[in-house]
């Protein structure tokens, strides 16, 4: 069956891959991959990125916009390929980076660039934390055409005169505002006055605080603004439950809900690395195959409970919140917030992890005493109420259901006009 990249709940295009400019090679690869009709930000996006301008791009994760970003750098490195003498003589330079929070987003962006690239010569790597170096070092001595880095390995390998970033044409700053939130903003900044040579830059935030606004005006040149999916909206195939209970019975009331045979992938979401272990800890002892992701794993055991995940092997991940960003796998059929985040933002972002590419999914919140408040400040974020299952709680307060101040205005996604 003929799939798209769109996103559950995207506008339907009216193009084709075809019709976008991209060249033969990767339309090739795009059929490969069984997809034809672009998304709303890569029908916007690809054409302006082709012709060389910067953008500015809001989004959230689901919509896409991997593949925005990746086929016009891919593209457009091809058309201008890297000297041959160059190559030899420019150990660690890098023609196009690519910056993200997690090591998990950096792997899936590395594995996009090897899918659409599989017919073109370019050369990709992907350099992060958790790991040995001596892999990284050796890739970045052949010359890179484009390498997905995080922030502080990036760095460690500059600093040590492995990695070359004086000759990057082409710079992506992906997830900013997770960047900002994990703290990296004096990194990027570091990053972005060692790529010191004009190029073309790319910023993509799924909301758009000050800090990223300003950001984006200090480093964008005339920039295409693309809008896409705010962040106030959520999903609309994700059937939202509460079930308001006490703390005590979170965990039976988890295994409960999980031995429902419609639960066939789940994703279940806590606040705190400690909390992650003892949640999937409990569900093995109950009989329930599941494994915990977080920053405290070492990369080869959460790049080993991901794949077993992806593959089915394992019935359910317990994630934090920071893990989770990059995992993109397809038949989530739930989500479950063991714990409600106490930013409701991250409410959006965990149930976007189901329900996509047309499918539908369910997002259920167990919310304890504690966390009424919480769940007052999503519900004003998402402007409804999340429909309560079971056991009510005396004198619920209705929220007041107008958008708060910090949430990204109603935007219609399309090309804006340049600043």
């Amino acid at each position: 069956m003929i799939q798209t990249l769109a996103s559950a709940g995207s506008p339907p295009t009216l193009v084709s891959f075809s019709e976008l400019g991209l060249v033969d090679p990767l339309l090739r690869a795009l059929r490969d991959e069984k997809y034809v009709h672009p998304t709303p930000i890569q029908a916007q996006a690809i054409p302006p990125l082709l012709a060389g301008r910067d953008l500015l791009g809001c989004a959230r994760t689901g919509t896409g916009k991997t593949a925005a970003f990746v086929l016009p750098i891919l593209q457009r490195l091809s058309a201008k390929s890297r000297d041959a003498g160059a190559r030899g003589a420019s150990n660690g330079a890098v023609r196009a980076l690519i910056v993200v929070p997690t090591r998990e987003l950096a792997a899936q962006v590395r594995q996009s660039l090897d899918a659409y690239g599989r017919h073109l010569r370019i050369a990709t790597a992907v350099v992060y934390g958790g790991v040995g170096q001596g892999a990284q070092v050796r890739a970045l001595s052949r010359g890179v055409d484009v390498l997905v880095a995080t922030p502080g390995r990036l760095l460690d390998l500059v600093g040590q005169g492995h990695a070359r970033l004086d000759r990057v044409e082409i710079l992506v700053l992906d997830e900013a505002d997770q960047m900002l939130d994990l703290g990296f903003l004096p990194d990027v900044r570091r990053i972005l006055r060692a790529a010191s040579a004009p190029r073309q830059t790319l910023l993509f935030s799924a909301t758009m605080p000050q800090a990223i606004a300003s950001l984006a005006d200090g480093i964008l040149v005339r920039p295409v603004r693309v809008f896409v999916t705010p962040v106030a909206s959520t999903v609309e195939e994700v059937e939202q439950q509460v079930h308001f209970v006490d703390r005590s019975g979170k965990a039976a009331l988890l295994a409960d809900l999980l031995a429902d045979p419609a639960v066939l992938r789940a994703l279940v979401f806590t606040r705190t690395k400690r909390g992650a272990d003892r949640v999937a800890q409990g569900l093995a002892r109950g009989g329930t195959r599941a494994e915990a992701i977080h920053g405290n794993k070492s990369q080869g055991a959460r790049e080993r409970a991901l794949e077993s995940f992806r593959r089915g092997r394992t019935r359910v991940l317990v994630a934090t919140d920071i893990a989770a960003r990059g995992i993109d796998v397809d038949g989530i059929t739930h989500v479950v917030n063991y714990e409600l985040p106490n930013v409701p933002e991250s409410y959006v972002h965990r149930i976007g992890r189901t329900a996509r590419a047309g499918a539908s999914g369910v997002a259920i919140s167990l919310c304890d005493g504690e966390e009424r408040a919480y769940l007052r400040d999503i519900e004003r974020l998402i402007r409804r109420e999340v429909r309560v299952v079971g056991r009510r709680p005396e004198a619920r307060r209705k929220p007041a259901l107008a958008p708060r101040a910090t949430a990204v205005p109603e935007l219609v996604f399309g090309v804006g006009t340049d600043f």
